[in-house]
């Protein structure tokens, strides 16, 4: 718990997961401008691209919901800049595949 309260540990903390946000960003927008197809999969998606890595960063961390609300906001700031898919549709889509079985 002393640890915790460390003030350079935190900064450090915060260096290397503002280290991470960038290159999960970069990978993003080298995804878009490759032209590469967002819609081929359910994590194709920016949003939940997003949401999956402040998931595990908050899973890595002892604070849970700082690192979900990291990740949804990145999430949210690649979908409102990136043109992300319908997230809807892709899901149903995904879910579909699975009712109809192996081809």
């Amino acid at each position: 718990m002393a640890n915790d309260k460390d003030p350079l540990k935190r900064l450090n903390d915060l260096t290397h997961l503002k280290r991470q946000l960038e290159e999960i960003q970069r990978r993003v927008e080298s995804e878009v401008s490759g032209g590469l197809p967002q819609a081929s999969s359910v994590l194709g998606s920016p949003f939940l691209k997003g949401f999956l890595a402040g998931y595990v960063v908050a899973k890595l961390r002892s604070s849970a919901f700082l690192g979900v609300l990291l990740g949804t906001f990145n999430g949210i700031y690649a979908a409102q800049n990136y043109q992300v898919p319908d997230i809807e549709r892709t899901v149903k889509e995904y879910m579909n595949g699975f009712k109809k079985g192996p081809r």
